[in-house]
């Protein structure tokens, strides 16, 4: 039997506005500007930049949590004096803002340079090829990645160009042609393999006994070499020791990726915009935001006069009062927004202030072994805000400090204890290992376990797998690859 009713509960729910604060703090500098060039051209209300004086130009505080844009409010409901205000000077133009002249981004004229594979195809034109044999070089051309490597069979490029081309050929034409692709630059371009590209850069070389014993070792013994068999190799081609590091040395400066240094490559290149700024003035840390995330902000004094002239109408006509519903949507969004822009700058600030002393010692000395075992829940009791503000406060935002420009949540490590009972920092301890190796006879690489038991000869008894897990986060090899003759 259906019954109705009542029943009572709480339950917290995050206001649209609430979201979208949290979306703009996790935002860095470079996206921040981008949501702010969105957000002015979704609502002409919000302008930017200098503005001439004007009277009643700001409209006073109002609690927007339980707006709701979608609501349909009736035009005479709606109070014009709050959105009016009869200050001289309005709010926004008493704040100070650091943003100087010399922090706008200037535009500067961008290259066009022409992609990686409209450049192979401009060195075909130096062929002499007929037009069924261009056809198949140009597919080649296309089956290239960005890298330089064609990772497909020959069988697959024959059938791929019947089907999908309407280009009828044999793996002996595709071959063929795949010869005129090796003459390309950069040399090594179109190989199927790592071996294969090595191979083709080194017979582009000047021939010495040096390059052609280094071509003889990858045809023949690549696997011996990749694994760093050099005795084996010592005795295989009956040479010394010198002879092998020579042809090593030429190996070495062979490129494995040949596409990827390509200058003209159409990859988009980061530039890594600080949002902070650490500097040391007087053995004091000084702390600054970047100027870009405080933008100057205002309603368009142009809502705001169509506000004050449907106020002094007398006769309100339903278009009117139509549009006074629209104007209210627009100041009450652009009001919120400047307000959020107001909150983000407050939270990355703190954040950002809290992480600096609480790491004061590295920041006045640069000594990374001096970074001290942080967590998000220690910065986030500091500031008295909740765990995920501060996340989003440190993911992929940096702070340009006297020793080179750092992503934030670097700073941040667990705890590990040393022999003394101390909390250290597992970045220290990552520093040390690197050192370590650094400092080790690369004829005779360290292993794991002589790690682990020279880092406990330092204070820090760790063991062997965590020692790999170390490495492997520093993007060290293991020591057998780290050898050299």
């Amino acid at each position: 039997m259906l019954k109705q009713f009542l029943n009572l509960k709480l339950s917290q729910k995050l206001s649209p506005q609430q979201i979208q604060l949290m979306k703009l703090i996790q935002l860095p500098t470079q996206a921040f500007e981008q949501r702010l060039l969105e957000e002015m051209n979704e609502n002409p209300a919000l302008e930017t930049g200098k503005e001439e004086e004007y009277e009643k130009d700001e409209f006073e505080n109002e609690d927007y949590d339980d707006y709701d844009d979608s609501e349909s409010i009736d035009a005479d409901d709606i109070n014009i004096d709050e959105y009016l205000s009869d200050d001289d000077t309005p709010d926004y133009k008493t704040q100070a803002n650091n943003y100087s002249d010399d922090d706008e981004s200037r535009e500067s004229p961008l290259a066009a340079p022409i992609s990686f594979h409209q450049d192979l195809i401009n060195q075909l034109n130096t062929f002499i090829l007929d037009d069924h044999e261009r056809e198949i070089a140009e597919f080649l051309v296309g089956s290239i990645d960005d890298m330089g490597y064609i990772r497909r069979s020959i069988p697959d490029i024959v059938d791929d160009m019947a089907f999908t081309q309407a280009i009828y050929t044999d793996e002996y034409m595709v071959e063929r042609m795949l010869q005129v692709i090796h003459q390309l630059e950069p040399s090594g371009v179109g190989a199927r393999d790592l071996q294969e590209c090595l191979l083709l850069q080194l017979k582009h070389k000047t021939p010495t006994d040096s390059v052609e014993l280094a071509a003889e070792i990858i045809e023949t013994q690549f696997d011996a070499f990749t694994k760093k068999h050099y005795d084996k190799l010592i005795q295989k081609f009956n040479i010394s020791n010198e002879q092998l590091k020579k042809a090593i040395y030429e190996i070495e400066k062979l490129n494995p990726k040949p596409g990827g240094g390509f200058t003209g490559n159409n990859k988009i290149t980061e530039n890594v915009v600080p949002d902070f700024a650490i500097r040391i003035i007087d053995n004091e840390l000084e702390l600054t935001l970047n100027g870009r995330n405080a933008p100057s902000l205002h309603v368009s004094k142009d809502y705001q006069e169509m506000m004050q002239t449907y106020k002094d109408s007398r006769d309100k006509s339903n278009s009117q009062k139509e549009a006074v519903q629209f104007i209210k949507q627009k100041l009450d969004s652009a009001k919120w927004f400047i307000d959020a822009i107001k909150q983000r700058q407050e939270t990355l600030f703190v954040t950002m202030n809290a992480i600096m002393h609480y790491q004061e010692e590295y920041f006045l000395d640069g000594d990374e072994t001096k970074l001290k075992p942080m967590i998000l829940k220690d910065i986030a009791d500091v500031v008295g805000l909740d765990i995920s503000t501060v996340s989003r406060v440190a993911n992929s935002k940096y702070v340009e400090t006297p020793y080179g420009t750092k992503l934030i949540k670097e700073f941040f490590s667990e705890a590990m204890k040393n022999d003394q009972g101390e909390d250290v920092s597992t970045l220290e301890i990552k520093k040390i290992l690197q050192n370590i190796i650094e400092e080790e006879d690369k004829r005779k690489p360290l292993p794991d376990d002589q790690l682990a038991e020279l880092l406990k000869e330092k204070g820090y008894p760790i063991a062997r797998r965590t020692i790999a897990k170390y490495r492997e986060q520093l993007d060290i090899p293991v020591a057998r690859m780290r050898k050299k003759i």
